[in-house]
C-alpha cells in the first residue's frame, strides 16, 4: 500500500470519538488503523469508575481488528477534540508495537485539521516486541 489516505482516516477516527464514553475525564478519543489489507478499522475510549479498567481507543481498534482476523497494519490515527495534538500514551504505543513495524506512520490530528506525523520507533525507540521472545535462551529449561 503505498499512499495512505489520512483523510479516510480522520474521519473515522473522528466518528469513532463521537461514540466515547469518557464521562471522567472528558476527553473523547477516537483511532482509525489501518489494516494491510486496506479495511479501516476504528476504536473509542471507554473508561471505568475503576480507573484501571480504562481501555484506551488505540486498543479498542487493534483489538477489533483482530477479531476480524487482521494481524498487520499499514498506519494508524489518533483523533481528539482537543487544540493540543496527542499521541498515543505508553501502554497503547507498546501494543502498536506488537503488530506495526518500527517505520510504520502514526499520526494525530483534532477538530482544528491539524495533523502531526511520528513512526511508530520514534514514539517507542528499542520497543520490546515478539522478536525478543523468540530470539531469547531460555535459561534453566
Amino acid at each position: 500500500m503505498s499512499e495512505i489516505n489520512w483523510a479516510a482516516l480522520q474521519q473515522a477516527a473522528q466518528q469513532a470519538a463521537a461514540q466515547a464514553y469518557a464521562p471522567y475525564s472528558k476527553f473523547p478519543v477516537g483511532v482509525a488503523v489501518l489494516a494491510d489489507s486496506g479495511h479501516i478499522y476504528t476504536g473509542c475510549n471507554v473508561e471505568n469508575a475503576s480507573y484501571g479498567g480504562t481501555v484506551c481507543a488505540e486498543r479498542n481498534a487493534i483489538g477489533a481488528a483482530i477479531v476480524a482476523g487482521e494481524r498487520k497494519f499499514t498506519a494508524l490515527l489518533v483523533y481528539t477534540p482537543q487544540e493540543m495534538l496527542t499521541p498515543p500514551c505508553g501502554i497503547c504505543r507498546q501494543v502498536i508495537a506488537e503488530f506495526f513495524t518500527p517505520d510504520a506512520p502514526i499520526a494525530s490530528c483534532n477538530h482544528l485539521q491539524q495533523q502531526q506525523h511520528w513512526t511508530l520507533g520514534e514514539l517507542l525507540p528499542a520497543a520490546f516486541t515478539p522478536t525478543y521472545l523468540a530470539n531469547s535462551t531460555k535459561v534453566g529449561a
